[in-house]
């Protein structure tokens, strides 16, 4: 067969083509670099990996009802929690007054010591200098932006914990069952027994549970009306979030979170425990709701 110099001219332009076509095959996929994943890393020192929870002490000013404003230590509970460590890097999350945010440092294993840094975007970041003394750390925290918080240097002393859900937490009956963030003014009438005369004054007094808060367990016995209908408001909420509590869930509001840090169990994890719960919990939850909707709470004088 004879080939014409325009067909010999379309022969040569599709093989061109499909040299060219292999060829950049061939770059894109054996001769360029693969991209590096850092998530890929491979892990070392797993066994510093885990929850660490104390004291996140720093100085404040503190004003007592009686007394004038001194400056003194005030201890808040703080957990850290290490998910990974690779040669570079080591990624986990802080987690305080039940705001929880990632960080991510390195660590020197000739001083046993890590820097922590959280991410920057929230007034309350900061920078964690912390020292591994087998399961303890202890160092120091230093706000980025010193001037938008109330404490800049705060001190870091934790031990590792090991989180377990176990339905029989509760509360121990030595535990103060009085909600200190809530106070609630109430005008009061005095009568003089000599003089016969009545005088109003204003008295702040705070909300109290029952021992009842000892006694029902939300995470093993399904709840009926009957064991709710005389609670005051502030059992029920305690009832409902012990539940929460054991599986861990980060509490934003202090009146929660002085309960529980009251226990040697509480150990906050995460920010969402829901998918968590099992369905006799959840049952619980949704009746709870409902009686402390309508509950009224009982108020007491307290001191400080």
């Amino acid at each position: 067969m004879k080939i014409t110099p325009l067909a010999l001219a379309g022969l040569l332009t599709i093989s061109l083509i499909s040299c060219k076509k292999d060829s950049t095959a061939d770059i894109s996929s054996k001769n360029l670099p693969a991209k590096k994943d850092p998530a890929a890393a491979p892990e070392i020192y797993k066994e510093y990996y885990g929850i660490y929870m104390g004291d996140f002490a720093g100085k404040e000013m503190i004003t007592p009802e009686m007394d004038e404003e001194y400056e003194g230590d005030v201890f808040k509970k703080i957990s850290l929690k290490i998910n990974r460590i690779t040669k570079d890097s080591v990624y986990g999350q802080s987690i305080v007054d039940g705001n929880q945010r990632p960080f991510r440092g390195v660590f020197n294993e000739a001083a046993k010591s890590f820097v922590l840094d959280e991410p920057g975007n929230n007034k309350t970041d900061g920078r964690f200098e912390v020292k591994l003394n087998h399961d303890s750390l202890t160092g120091s925290w230093n706000a980025f932006n010193k001037s938008a918080v109330k404490v800049s240097s705060k001190r870091v002393r934790l031990v590792k914990k090991e989180f377990t859900y176990n339905p029989n937490f509760m509360l121990s009956p030595d535990n103060d069952l009085i909600d200190w963030e809530n106070p609630k003014n109430f005008v009061e009438k005095y009568t003089d027994e000599e003089t016969g005369k009545t005088e109003s004054y204003t008295a702040s007094k705070n909300r109290i549970a029952s021992d009842a808060v000892f006694r029902i367990n939300a995470s093993k016995q399904k709840l009926a009306e009957k064991d709710l209908k005389n609670l005051r408001k502030l059992d029920l909420e305690i009832i409902k979030n012990s539940i929460f509590a054991r599986h861990g869930y980060s509490f934003k509001k202090a009146t929660y979170r002085n309960f529980f840090e009251q226990t040697d169990w509480y150990i906050p994890v995460s920010d969402n425990v829901d998918n968590d719960l099992s369905p006799m919990e959840k049952e619980n939850v949704t009746l709870l709701n409902r009686f402390i909707k309508y509950a009224e709470d009982k108020y007491d004088t307290f001191g400080r």
